[in-house]
């Protein structure tokens, strides 16, 4: 359920019944072919897709992440890490003196983990407010699917390439690109980065079969949803 869907008196009337809520957060970086949302759009269909059978709200996603990799990719956006953590603070503040007390943070983007241990402070400080923090795409079962499907597979890659973050009138190349290596990546800047990355795709093929990636978005949504369903602290 989409939290901008409600008007004020029904949320309030809905948190007499359930006070979970989800908030997806993403980023807004280059992704090869694909879209430069893909991050946000990704961890926004997951959250509402497991929380859709229970009709639990879900905040609009945050977008921009904590990415300064890829800054010198057109439209890439990159937030400080302190001012992610601070956006997300005053988000969290708010969905607390909302009523919620049992929050499961969505995250899409590698670069936002600093928020899931931002989470663990925050909940320090504010008792009776439960967070849990799930990175969707590498979580256990979702992650062992999609080496069951390929196991190369990246950052951009196929395993990235869904029907709702392509861009129309792309063409994806049918080939299996080598793996960068990561660990070498990391020790650049920006502009180096681009240049050993190219198109940005971190290696591995560029799109499969949508029966396979369908299967793949099944298994993430039942996934999301049983961490949304519990079990929660009494």
């Amino acid at each position: 359920m989409r939290l901008i869907e409600m008007n004020w008196m029904q949320l309030e009337a809905h948190l007499k019944g359930d006070d979970r809520c989800v908030l997806p957060i993403g980023s807004i970086e280059q992704h090869a072919q694909l879209s430069l949302g893909v991050d946000a759009i990704l961890s926004e269909k997951v959250s509402l897709d497991a929380a859709q059978p229970a009709g639990v709200p879900v905040f609009p996603v945050l977008s921009y992440g904590i990415t300064p990799y890829f800054k010198a990719f057109p439209g890439t956006v990159s937030l400080r890490i302190s001012t992610a953590l601070a956006l997300v603070q005053d988000v969290l503040d708010s969905i607390k003196r909302s009523g919620f007390r049992r929050v499961l943070i969505v995250n899409g983007h590698g670069g936002n983990n600093p928020v899931g241990a931002f989470a663990l402070e925050w909940m320090s400080e504010n008792p009776g407010v439960a967070i849990k923090f799930h990175n969707w795409w590498c979580a256990p079962k979702t992650w062992k699917k999609v080496k069951e499907i390929d196991p190369v597979a990246s950052h951009a890659s196929w395993m990235e390439n869904f029907p709702w973050t392509r861009v129309a009138n792309v063409a994806y190349p049918d080939m299996q690109k080598p793996m960068v290596d990561i660990e070498n990546l990391k020790m650049h800047g920006p502009a180096e980065a681009r240049r050993i990355l190219g198109d940005g795709n971190y290696g591995g093929r560029y799109i499969r079969d949508d029966s396979e990636m369908l299967a793949l978005w099944d298994v993430a949504v039942a996934e999301t949803r049983d961490i949304l369903n519990g079990p929660w602290p009494k």
